[in-house]
Parts: structure tokens; sequence; C-alpha cells
């Protein structure tokens, strides 16, 4: 039987990388006492958005865009937020039930896109010209 899965997606600095790496790429490490809610997106371009404008802020200067499935069944559960733009669209799941978002992952977590400073200059730049 094939189960039902929704594909999210998580911008992610490189110190959380490195944890969701240490984690088999199987999930994601347990909120810090300040982070309350675990946060996935639901559309990748709202994921490259942060990774890109956010991200590149902090650490290392490298944003990542991370993707995965996880089971409709758990996120029915979940409301699907709007925060800002229609399209920044997530879900909202408080940081005491992410070991049960985790086990709701269907296989593995893959990174699919890198940014660095350079890129948000780029994109930045681009704005400007638009405008």
């Amino acid at each position: 039987m094939i189960e039902d899965t929704i594909t999210l997606y998580r911008p992610t600095g490189s110190n959380e990388l490195a944890l969701i790496r240490e984690a088999g790429f199987e999930g994601f490490p347990p909120r810090l006492p300040e982070q309350p809610i675990f946060y996935p997106v639901t559309n990748e371009s709202y994921a490259c958005q942060i990774a890109r404008d956010w991200n590149t802020k902090t650490g290392d200067g490298k944003g990542f865009v991370t993707r995965f499935e996880v089971r409709k069944a758990f996120l029915d559960g979940f409301e699907r937020k709007i925060v800002g733009g229609a399209e920044h669209e997530e879900y909202w799941i408080p940081a005491e039930r992410l070991d049960d978002f985790n086990a709701s992952i269907v296989g593995k977590i893959e990174v699919i896109k890198e940014f660095t400073p350079a890129d948000r200059e780029a994109a930045q730049g681009k704005e400007t010209e638009d405008a």
C-alpha cells in the first residue's frame, strides 16, 4: 500500500544541516528553548527565498533548501499558515511534536539548493533593476 505524502521544504543554515546529516538525513534536530515551533514550508520558491535572503546572513553565510516527504495523515492534524504573501505558506509544528513529525517523514531528507551571500546580493540587484 502506498501512503499519501506531502512534499515539504525546510530552509537551513550550515549548523542545522550538519545536525540533519548526523541524523542520517532522516529527521530534524530538536528545537532550542527559544524555538517553540518548527516551520516546514509548502513550496520550494518560499524555501529558496528564506535560505537565500536570511540563512546567508548568519553563520558561515551559506543557506540550503531541503526537500522531504511527510505522511499526509500526520499533517492533517495541523493547519497551514499564511505568513506574509500568499505563497508564504508553512506548517507550524510545536517543538514537543517534532519527534512525531520526524517519525512521519517518508524516505530521506535531501538537499536540493545551496545559496551564498553572492546569490543574495544578485537577487537584491535584480529586484532593484525590476523596480
